[in-house]
């Protein structure tokens, strides 16, 4: 099963990434992994950084895919993008957290995605 999840997860996160290329993003980074926590996507929106978090789902037995985003994983998400700020010099740049999530029925995925969905604690930009 965890093959599955794996591949699952790869499939949604290419999905991810090409609906928001054609939304005009440039995707900047996939898959960012530090010892703080890991980012599915950082992205540019216009002159804004944006650290996506992308969801997927084969149906609503657990929820809507953006519950999944618990404020344990948001800080996560946090700290890793605060991480990725300060090593790249862009702690001046206007940055955001968008989640993207993909509800699959059918065999079609429903695209929905989410800007602005969470904030960062100004405890991480010390």
């Amino acid at each position: 099963m965890p093959g599955k999840n794996l591949e699952f997860g790869k499939v949604v996160e290419k999905e991810a990434a090409e609906f928001l290329k054609t939304k005009g993003y440039k995707i900047l980074k996939s898959n960012y992994k530090t010892k703080l926590g890991e980012i599915d996507i950082i992205a540019k929106d216009k002159d804004t950084i944006c650290f996506v978090e992308v969801k997927g789902r084969h149906s609503l037995k657990f929820g809507q895919p953006c519950e999944a985003v618990s404020f344990k994983k948001q800080r996560q998400i946090s700290k890793a993008a605060v991480y990725y700020l300060k090593l790249n010099n862009l702690m001046d740049r206007p940055a955001r957290f968008d989640v993207l999530t993909i509800l699959y029925r059918d065999n079609k995925g429903e695209l929905s995605l989410i800007k602005n969905a969470f904030e960062l604690d100004a405890s991480f930009t010390i």
